[in-house]
């Protein structure tokens, strides 16, 4: 068995790249559906394809239903936010919602290459100690060949967001589809990821066969795909989503992913401007309450002088809070007591 992070040979991405911008230039243009994209031959590098026109209607569905998830959720009120937490709420949800919505439209594109079979339900892969020790002290391409036993004794679980299986191939690629690793930056959450992603890995052979029928690979591969396509690092498992054709091998699945999120981003500010237009319409309406006398908000608090507010602010002369001279006489060590340790628990009542 072979397990390794994914790789292309030099200058496919490019081509890859430029096959699938000169293929939705031609749409944009309206130059026709089907029959407006002829491809030349030497951009051509799978033998499968998959257009926009083609499915259309299955990916605008997606985001429908993402759209109306995102728009259901009620937020819950929020002293800070006020009129504004609804905002909040729908941006917390674009951010779910979003990688669901990429999950689901990479299911659907593949259906484009017959040799393609993906695994989206109950895939809960054990981190079984053996490979988490292993991964955590070799290298990884020292660890090609090695698969381990599902059933070991384990250490939690993974669950990644798409198994994808080239059963001509024999491979599988586990896949988790980030809609941005900005957030991530320097910190340690994506060698975390990383870690758990390798250890499945080891076990995936052995889990497939015995959890989906039999299903015999030969080869896994680990990806991490970066939905805001930044630049990737294939040799550290980082993929982005514009490159994705080669982990399908279907030629069109990075122009239809970039069309999905072009609309998707469309129908999101879509509502965030009509929540921050209700907003602001509240606002106002308090605003104008003010000005005219029926409601005054003072948003700062009582209005007072600055030295008001200094006067306020100053402590008592006899409060003795800033008086230390008490401490002048205490020389001696303080007796060693015992330190109760526990969660916070309401004082007791005299």
């Amino acid at each position: 068995m072979t397990t390794h992070t994914l790789s292309v040979p030099a200058g496919e991405v490019l081509r890859s790249t430029a096959a699938a911008a000169s293929a939705f230039s031609q749409r944009s243009l309206g130059l026709g559906a089907r029959s407006s994209i002829h491809e030349p031959a030497v951009l051509r590098r799978h033998p499968h394809i998959v257009r926009f026109a083609e499915v259309e209607a299955d990916l605008g569905l997606l985001i429908d239903r993402a759209i109306a998830a995102i728009a259901d959720g009620e937020p819950i009120d929020d002293e800070i936010l006020g009129h504004y937490v609804h905002i909040a709420s729908l941006v917390r949800a674009v951010s779910f919602r979003e990688g669901k919505l990429l999950e689901q439209a990479v299911e659907r594109l593949a259906k484009a290459n017959p040799n393609i079979t993906v695994l989206t339900q109950s895939l809960k892969l054990p981190l079984v100690k053996a490979a988490l020790e292993a991964v955590s002290g070799n290298d990884w391409q020292s660890l090609d060949g090695v698969k381990l036993d599902c059933e070991a004794p384990a250490k939690g679980s993974y669950t990644p967001d798409l198994i994808v299986v080239n059963r001509a191939r024999h491979t599988a690629y586990i896949l988790d589809l980030k809609r941005s690793l900005a957030s991530y930056g320097d910190t340690s959450r994506l060698e975390e990821l990383k870690l758990k992603m390798m250890a499945s890995a080891m076990v995936l052979p052995d889990w497939l066969y015995k959890n989906h029928k039999r299903l015999m690979v030969d080869t896994v591969e680990v990806a991490i795909v970066d939905g805001a396509s930044r630049p990737s690092d294939h040799a550290t498992g980082i993929w982005a989503l514009s490159e994705i054709d080669d982990l399908l091998e279907i030629d069109g699945v990075a122009t239809c992913m970039a069309e999905l999120r072009l609309r998707f981003g469309r129908r999101v500010q879509q509502l965030l401007q009509a929540e921050a237009s209700k907003a602001l319409g509240v606002m106002m309406v308090a605003s104008a309450s003010a000005v005219s006398g029926k409601s005054l908000i003072a948003l700062n608090g009582p209005a007072r002088s600055y030295e008001e507010e200094q006067a306020m602010a100053a402590p008592d002369e006899d409060d003795g809070h800033y008086d230390l001279g008490c401490f002048d006489d205490q020389d001696d060590e303080p007796e060693p007591v015992r330190i109760r340790v526990g969660f916070a628990r309401r004082p007791r009542r005299h």
